[in-house]
């Protein structure tokens, strides 16, 4: 057994020598058809013929003009004393341009564009801009009317500036339950938002989620909006009953 063994392991070395020199023996040409092209010879440029003249080269791109540097100007300064020189003037450079101004972002530029189809009279623009002082602020209750479903009443909890998608959060109580509503205020579908009642004093936070709470809840605010109909109607209907009146006391005088 012992001879058997030490007569194989000069075999087996033999069999790993002739491997080995087998796997880098050059492959040959016909084997080397069947595969893809490497990167090496598609990137490598061919020689051009004789006959054949060498392509022209691509022209140069034209050299955009640089943007001249802003002048400054000179800033007089009156001496304090006439005997002793003292620098008169030094130079002021203009403020250079900021970045967004040159180059305004896309998605600025899209929703502005959008605000622009969506709202052409610029009401609701209007209506929440901060530059506005009647505009609406946290804690107001609103109504918001729209296309499908009746008009829903609320608490303005939060104010979500978006651009396009810049929408409200409305709160009101229900059966003793708490119903929240967001609100696009660029939506198709939002017919009229009207201011129902205003806050008296100015909410001192942007968001008034602790109104969620017991404590600070308002809870239904139907009444705030029943009160508010019935003083439309007096000053919409104030012509409406001085000519119902008048037709009915032509009848008792009839």
């Amino acid at each position: 057994m012992l001879t058997q063994t030490t007569a194989r392991r000069p075999l087996g070395a033999w069999k790993g020598l002739l491997r080995r020199v087998r796997q880098q023996r050059p492959m040959p040409v016909p084997m080397l058809m069947p595969f893809p092209r490497t990167m090496a010879t598609e990137t490598t440029p061919s020689t051009p013929s004789a006959a054949e003249p060498p392509p022209p080269p691509p022209p140069m791109p034209a050299a955009t003009p640089k943007p001249s540097p802003p002048k400054p100007f000179l800033h007089a300064l009156k001496p304090q004393n006439p005997t002793t020189p003292t620098r008169s003037a030094f130079a002021v450079y203009p403020r250079v341009p900021s970045s967004r101004a040159l180059a305004p972002a896309p998605l600025e530029s899209y929703h502005a564009q959008q605000i622009r189809r969506l709202d052409r009279k610029n009401l609701r623009t209007r209506l929440f801009s901060k530059a506005n002082p009647d505009a609406v602020k946290p804690g107001d209750v609103l109504q918001v009317t729209t296309k499908r479903g009746e008009p829903f009443s609320g608490v303005c909890l939060s104010i979500r500036a978006r651009g396009v998608d810049t929408a409200i959060l409305l709160r009101n109580t229900m059966t003793k339950i708490g119903v929240e509503m967001w609100y696009k205020i660029y939506s198709p579908n939002v017919l009229g938002i009207e201011i129902v009642w205003r806050r008296p004093k100015r909410a001192r936070r942007a968001r008034l989620m602790y109104m969620r709470q017991p404590k600070h809840d308002m809870g239904n605010v139907d009444h705030l909006v029943a009160e508010w109909r019935r003083t439309r109607n007096v000053f919409s209907s104030k012509g409406k009953a001085g000519k119902g009146a008048a037709a009915a006391g032509a009848r008792g005088r009839r």
